[in-house]
């Protein structure tokens, strides 16, 4: 069996047990081999990248490939069957980018981190501990191993925050934590719904005898085992029940009268349970993407954590919620998907309406930037909620792009923070004159971000907003308006952002009295251009030659929303059957 997969996860992890052991003197060779351990991470990643084949079926599963599938913890429950959670890992169209991204991020965040002196083990501990979970989320294909390393990203990042961070570390590190904390138990609710719902068919089948233990089933067995379940002809005791996510998102392995099965016909708040169901999981993920209202946490965040903390928690960590709304809520629960589709569209409006006219109220240039990460992660929830391929498309190349691009803008900002210990926008002017490297960056990074054309946040709007345009004769989802609404979105960005490149860089240079002392406005050096030249060069390749990352999604996300919408408008008819009787 392929363990690359195994390897991009745990890389890290062998980085940390080495800084373990190593003593805390030795602060050089401590961040040499989280270095080594994050470039080896990047080399995993870029391998995986070129060698995905976009529109392959490997290993009996759909679009996924190198996939690892062992039997983790088994145990009998007598009458009520078997417990089953299983070391499944995988990698297709929708989590192809995200890998990369979090190969390219993290080397850079160490880069970043080159600086840091105090308790330097425990930092690089912790931060390569929060890379193995991070990439866990994106390639595990089992829900209960997913909550492990969704879950264990919580801790790494609190201490980060809480220990490395600005003078309000710890009510923004408690912030994040309790926050997250309250989406994970939601999460963790539906996860256990789900698992005495389903039941894994090849499993059930060597159960059954019907198959050799250890076989892997035909489909012929599969649906055997599918027709005997909906015709209730297996005992409890037989059935497998699994935390598979793909097994999960096929109705038929859904046990009849189950808690979430389609025609359970159980109600809650005068909703159906899967409607409820889908509602909690949104929230849990919507808190980490994250969406309006349950966003305040990221601001404060952003603001007291170190530049590279904050490099990390917006280029990768914000992705993991929209992540797990395209990998786990919409395929399972795609009924309610198609229900609350103008809810999940206009939530996503509001976030980019409202986080824009935040940012266009703030001083604080660190705020501005985490502001605007909330506004272009709303063209996300537009894309995902469009259900139309190019939505989707643009939904996921948003997260690969705004990942980019939101690192850039945080390096940057921590450039002139390093110089001057301040990032208050009305505090400088005309630094253009004093910094003319660092303002072309800039500049590169803020129409980046604002979506000029030739570079990738260009095309990820673009395929949003096709996808939304599309939606009412391709899929019926969204109103028109609701697109329209996005769109003024963009010329708010366009606001913030030359408003505050004209305040601070052109004019003649001034900065605040208080600051003169202090404050050594150096150009970049070496470093700095090690980190922000290969996210400039990225963010213009991905620009020009999007088919570099659309070649890889596209046959993915074109089978997500012929699922989605198959699955969903047949399961919301019955749904609704239901709450008429």
């Amino acid at each position: 069996m392929n363990l690359i997969l195994s390897s991009l996860i745990f890389v890290p992890l062998l980085a940390a047990l080495v800084v373990l052991v190593m003593p805390i003197r030795l602060q050089k060779p401590i961040k040499a081999v989280a270095l080594l351990g994050a470039l080896a991470q990047l080399v995993l990643a870029i391998v995986v990248y070129l060698n995905f084949q976009g529109a392959a079926v490997a290993n009996g599963q759909r679009g996924y490939q190198f996939v690892e599938k062992l039997n983790w913890i088994g145990l009998s429950l007598g009458s009520l069957g078997r417990f089953q959670i299983e070391y499944f890992l995988g990698v297709d169209g929708i989590s192809i980018s995200m890998v990369l991204l979090t190969g390219i991020v993290g080397v850079i965040g160490i880069v970043s981190s080159w600086k840091i002196t105090q308790n330097v083990k425990g930092y690089f501990l912790l931060y390569l501990l929060l890379l193995t979970s991070v990439m866990g989320c994106f390639l595990a294909l089992d829900f209960f191993l997913f909550y492990l390393f969704f879950e264990f990203m919580l801790l790494p990042m609190y201490f980060l925050i809480g220990i490395w961070g600005g003078p309000k570390r710890e009510y923004a590190a408690l912030k994040f934590f309790i926050y997250t904390l309250v989406g994970s138990l939601f999460i963790l609710i539906v996860m256990i719904g789900l698992y005495t719902s389903v039941v894994d068919p090849q499993a059930t089948a060597w159960q059954l005898g019907l198959l050799e233990r250890g076989m892997p089933a035909n489909f012929d067995v599969i649906q055997q085992v599918r027709q005997l379940l909906q015709q209730n002809a297996i005992v409890s005791a037989d059935m497998v029940h699994t935390f598979s996510i793909p097994a999960m998102t096929e109705p038929a392995n859904f046990v009849p009268n189950s808690l979430l099965h389609v025609m359970s016909g159980v109600e809650l708040w005068n909703l159906p349970i899967r409607f409820v169901a889908f509602l909690l999981l949104f929230a849990g993920f919507a808190i980490k993407v994250p969406t309006v209202p349950v966003h305040t946490w990221l601001p404060d965040a952003h603001v007291e954590a170190p530049t590279p903390i904050s490099v990390l928690l917006a280029a990768i960590l914000l992705k993991v919620g929209g992540y797990g709304l395209i990998r786990i809520v919409y395929p399972i629960f795609p009924d309610a998907g198609i229900y609350f589709a103008v809810l999940v569209g206009g939530l996503g409006v509001l976030s980019i309406i409202y986080a824009a006219l935040c940012a266009l109220a703030m001083n604080d240039l660190k705020k501005l930037i985490a502001y605007s990460s909330v506004s272009h992660m709303g063209f996300v929830l537009l894309g995902l909620a469009s259900l139309t391929v190019e939505g989707v498309n643009g939904a996921i190349y948003m997260m690969f792009s705004h990942g980019i691009i939101s690192a850039m803008l945080f390096l940057l900002v921590g450039v002139i923070y390093d110089r001057a210990h301040n990032r208050m926008i009305l505090n400088f002017r005309g630094l253009a004159k004093r910094m003319p490297v660092y303002t072309s960056f800039v500049v590169v990074a803020f129409f980046a971000s604002l979506g000029l054309p030739g570079f990738s946040g260009f095309i990820a709007e673009l395929l949003v907003l096709v996808g939304g345009f599309s939606s009412p004769e391709a899929t019926g989802m969204l109103p028109r308006w609701l697109t329209i609404v996005a769109v003024f979105g963009l010329l708010l960005a366009a606001a913030y952002y030359l408003w505050a490149l004209q305040r601070m860089f052109f004019g003649k240079f001034w900065i605040y009295p208080d600051l003169r002392k202090d404050a050594i406005l150096s150009d970049l050096n070496f470093r700095e251009y090690l980190m922000l030249v290969p996210l400039a060069i990225l963010a213009l390749l991905f620009g020009l030659f999007p088919h570099l990352l659309l070649d890889k999604t596209g046959f993915a996300v074109t089978g997500f929303t012929e699922m989605v919408l198959q699955n969903g408008e047949e399961q919301l008819g019955r749904v609704l059957l239901m709450m008429n009787k």
